[in-house]
């Protein structure tokens, strides 16, 4: 502390710049967007004020309810599915046989590191229809029935997205959990295992409380990061068929930039910024009450 006080004016020096340039690109964009969604614009003629008829409108709007619902699929598989696969697969690499052999890592790892356009490439030829791997394995085992178009099917296309961001993003929170487990003391596992605590028994009551800060962490930028899908929606389905893998940013996007209503897209935007930050305090809400 007193070191903190001899040096504070060097400190803000170096955190002035990087707090100038997030204002600049995350603080000033968000505090424009609510700006204009008081506003009826078209982005070229003058602004008209139009008060809060837009989330008005925002409030009737189905597509925009389907969109959210959408999102928090998204944020259910993210959690549900990134960070037990991420701690398992961090525990598999943290024990004896795999802990000096760093090829797994990488292989794991390269998913996240992959450009989106890439991983959305690939999983667009696994899922084609008609020499898509999914469907090609399906009718190589007699299941010709089960193939079918995968994102081109409403009812399921939202969830075989789900897949692709599980499979894209696990080897992050891998990264995150390993560096976390490689922190454990190695006294208090050798002991725990002198009591009998191995296997799961061990990784339930000892591993996983010491990490818990290092969970929470994670599942609040898996929550985070799940809110903010855009990219791979886009360039995968683009929002369909059907408005059926529309999410918050695609649905921004598309009623921005086609349909050229600014101030409707900002109060989308708006909307999704405070869906997200109720979810989030939500989520610390409930992962405090557990830890208690």
């Amino acid at each position: 502390m007193q070191m903190f006080l001899r040096h504070k004016w060097i400190i803000a020096a170096g955190l002035i710049p990087a707090l100038v340039i997030y204002t600049m690109f995350s603080i000033y964009p968000i505090l424009s967007s609510v700006y204009y969604s008081f506003f009826k614009w078209d982005g070229f003629s003058p602004k008209q004020w139009h008060g809060l008829q837009n989330y008005v409108n925002l409030i009737g709007d189905g597509v925009f309810w389907q969109s959210i619902r959408n999102n928090l699929y998204f944020v259910l598989f993210s959690v549900l599915g990134e960070i037990p696969l991420g701690l398992y697969l961090a525990m598999m690499l943290n024990g004896k046989l795999f802990r000096r052999d760093g090829i797994f890592r990488t292989v794991f790892f390269m998913p996240v590191v992959i450009s989106t356009i890439v991983v959305s490439l690939i999983w667009n030829m696994f899922y084609n229809y008609q020499f898509g791997l999914v469907n090609t394995a399906l009718r190589a085992v007699g299941l010709d029935h089960w193939a079918q178009n995968w994102l081109g099917n409403p009812a399921i296309a939202i969830f075989v997205l789900c897949i692709v961001v599980v499979w894209q993003y696990t080897g992050l929170y891998m990264v995150i959990f390993l560096a976390a487990l490689q922190n454990v003391p190695s006294e208090v596992l050798e002991a725990a295992e002198l009591d009998g605590a191995v296997g799961i028994k061990r990784t339930w009551h000892i591993v996983v409380p010491i990490i818990a800060d290092t969970i929470f962490a994670s599942v609040v930028l898996c929550i985070s990061g799940a809110l903010r899908a855009f990219d791979l929606i886009f360039i995968m389905t683009n929002g369909g068929p059907s408005h059926s893998t529309e999410v918050g940013a695609t649905y921004m996007f598309s009623q921005t930039f086609s349909s050229m209503k600014y101030g409707y897209g900002s109060a989308i935007s708006t909307a999704i910024i405070i869906i997200s930050f109720g979810l989030i305090i939500i989520s610390q809400f409930i992962l405090r009450t557990l830890k208690r």
